[in-house]
């Protein structure tokens, strides 16, 4: 397997370790239903969307008869999708504690996350 298949895969659970955690959290204290936009993100996200992108990232070159376009571009995408979660997550945690600075974060971590969706849509495209 790929390394940007491997760590997508892994990302994906560790994103839903992380999710269901602070779901689990809020279930305990109700008062932390104010972190539901991290835990959500986290959710869909970080387990869902990159669990499809692992395996998209597996199966379309092989699918499709063609070599991945970009393999580099795969690489950075994981990082991006990643770092970009971690600031969506942290910025989303921080404003509903009321730290001024965290839209700021929340918007680089979106920009990120966003950055790397679209490498993810133009590598397979050309991959098809």
């Amino acid at each position: 397997m790929e390394w940007p298949v491997r760590t997508f895969l892994k990302a994906s659970l560790a994103w839903l370790a992380a999710g269901v955690t602070l779901g689990v959290a809020m279930a305990a204290r109700p008062a932390w239903t104010v972190y539901r936009p991290a835990h959500l993100h986290a959710l869909l996200l970080g387990f869902v969307a990159m669990m499809i992108f692992g395996v998209a990232y597996h199966v379309i070159p092989r699918f499709s008869g063609h070599a991945l376009h970009a393999p580099r571009l795969a690489r950075a995408h994981v990082w991006l999708a990643n770092v970009g979660l971690a600031a969506m997550v942290t910025g989303f945690a921080l404003r509903a504690a009321g730290v001024r600075w965290a839209p700021a974060l929340l918007a680089a971590g979106g920009t990120l996350a966003a950055l790397g969706a679209y490498a993810f849509a133009w590598n397979l495209w050309r991959t098809i």
